[in-house]
């Protein structure tokens, strides 16, 4: 008899970036410090019991697509911002479900930071 097992869960946190975001003089012409968070799910049936690379979800490819993409671009809306490392995210058919939290620090002046979360699910 075979079980499937829950799904391994992928936790990239607090990647550290600067970039163009906001729509304000000041925030088009210099960058500014943004904090990202990423929860993968994927079924790990291969690389549970592997040590090929092959058979399992690259975390490293993932976060090195999303700094080039944040690093590259410029950003008028947070919420475009996150729906692009979302899109990144979700790009292997493996993920069952993922999760982005972008967090523009010092965006208002009594707060850390604003933050955008958004989610996609495999349907």
């Amino acid at each position: 008899m075979s079980f499937s097992q829950p799904d391994a869960i992928i936790r990239i946190e607090n990647i550290r970036l600067r970039t163009f975001i906001g729509i304000k003089d000041e925030e088009i012409n210099n960058r500014q410090d943004i904090l990202i968070n990423v929860v993968i799910h994927y079924p790990a049936d291969k690389a549970r019991n592997s040590e090929n690379i092959n058979d399992t979800l690259n975390y490293r490819t993932i976060t090195k697509a999303i700094i080039r993409h944040v690093e590259d671009n410029r950003f008028a809306l947070l919420e475009k911002l996150t729906q692009d490392v979302l899109n990144i995210v979700k790009e292997h058919a493996w993920v069952t479900y993922a999760e982005v939290e972008i967090d523009k620090l010092l965006a208002l002046r009594y707060a850390d930071s604003v933050s955008i979360t958004m989610s996609h699910r495999q349907k």
